[in-house]
């Protein structure tokens, strides 16, 4: 493991309005290995005293937020780590994982070890899952073309839905404070809105079908009581929905174009994710470059229908395509008290960076907007394409 505590970061004299914006610097960066590895995704513990790190290696890495220090890895999948997660029923230092050998696994990240397994068949990739039900006990996936249910305290198989999508089928969520509603995105274009309550079938349990248009890669949550949906494609389009009304709210086919013409440094090549604060109902639009420079970008999905300049430029740090953003304000109430970490990002230059709010006199300088970074406690209330 190699950490370089100081990286060139160049100076942000092309990022308009400058002077709006807080200085913070480049903590420090880690390259994963010494081979062509890539960061697919990093998934904090909800106190982030750990943070996984997924690897196309196939395998997983364990590291501390607060020094970088390498704690230890996962082995054991054959093929692609989909989606890596702390969120499930089990205790809060086991981590999940997905993979395109078909498996989904639990790991105690204290021994390292393996100590739960579930098949979805040898033919089969898993490229999504997530907890919910009665007690967060109920398992999904996202396989090829289909959805599996099974009871994670027996690891039975309860139910497979192969009816609703035609193709890979990229995301399963189950909706923060709602247990039971559970949104599916598949390479077909099509979201999918599941009640899952009661005896799951393809008949009685779709509640409402959202045609995107085009390959999804990416969905998230927004909006009071998590009744809205992000929605991010695999050519880089963006588009907001109301999945209790089975509403289309925004739709923003040139999202690149308008989130390049937003700033003066190289054309917007993808988007990474979307983050969404509900202490301030905002949402953005993480763009970057093949370069590896990246920003968030404000998307006003209501009346204006605009993506505006980017509030937080992180340049300097990777060399490549970036992969994952983690903003420590990503979990409510969450942050790391003694040092003021913004967050970690990882790409395909195979580099972890960490990006500090600690303006100290040695510490190279990159831009970001106060507005994204987490406040104290008292006042706080894989992939970019796709996953195969």
């Amino acid at each position: 493991m190699d950490i370089s505590e100081e990286m060139e970061v160049e100076e942000g004299n092309s990022i308009p309005n400058s002077n709006t914006f807080k200085r913070f610097g480049l903590k420090n960066s880690i390259q994963t290995n010494f081979g062509d590895d890539y960061v697919f995704q990093i998934v904090p513990k909800d106190d982030w005293t750990a943070m996984a790190v997924s690897l196309s290696t196939n395998a997983v890495k364990l590291y501390s937020p607060p020094t970088g220090q390498y704690l230890g890895e996962f082995k054991g999948h054959t093929s692609v780590v989909n989606e890596i997660s702390f969120s499930g029923p089990s205790a809060p230092h086991v981590l999940y994982s997905s993979s395109s050998d078909g498996t989904l696994r639990a790991w105690d990240t204290r021994s390292l070890q393996q100590v739960s397994s579930i098949s979805a068949g040898p033919s089969q990739e898993v490229f999504s899952f997530s907890f919910g039900g009665a007690g967060n006990n109920l398992l999904t996936a996202g396989c090829k073309s289909q959805i599996f249910f099974w009871d994670w305290r027996t690891k039975k198989q309860v139910a497979n839905l192969e009816e609703s999508h035609m193709d890979d089928v990229t995301q399963v969520h189950f909706v923060p404070g709602h247990q039971n509603k559970l949104v599916s995105a598949s390479v077909d274009g099509l979201m999918c809105l599941f009640d899952t309550s009661g005896n799951i079938n393809d008949d009685d349990h779709l509640v409402s079908v959202f045609n995107v248009g085009t390959s999804i890669g990416k969905v998230g949550f927004l909006g009071e009581l998590n009744q809205k949906l992000w929605c991010l494609t695999h050519i880089e389009t963006l588009s907001v929905w109301d999945w209790n009304d089975a509403r289309n709210e925004a739709n923003f086919e040139d999202a690149r174009t308008f989130a390049s013409d937003s700033w003066t440094l190289d054309h917007v090549d993808y988007f990474v994710d979307c983050h969404y604060s509900a202490e301030e109902d905002r949402l953005w639009v993480i763009g970057g470059t093949n370069a590896g420079t990246f920003g968030y970008f404000p998307v006003n999905y209501r009346k204006a229908k605009a993506i505006g300049s980017p509030e937080a430029v992180f340049e300097g740090g990777h060399a490549g395509v970036v992969r994952s953003v983690v903003p420590v304000s990503s979990i409510p109430g969450r942050a790391i008290q003694s040092q003021a970490i913004f967050g970690w990002t990882g790409g395909e230059d195979g580099r972890l960076c960490c990006w500090s709010s600690d303006e100290s006199t040695d510490m190279n300088q990159s831009w970001i907007s106060c507005t994204l970074v987490s406040k104290s406690p008292k006042t706080q209330r894989k992939t970019r394409h796709s996953p195969y």
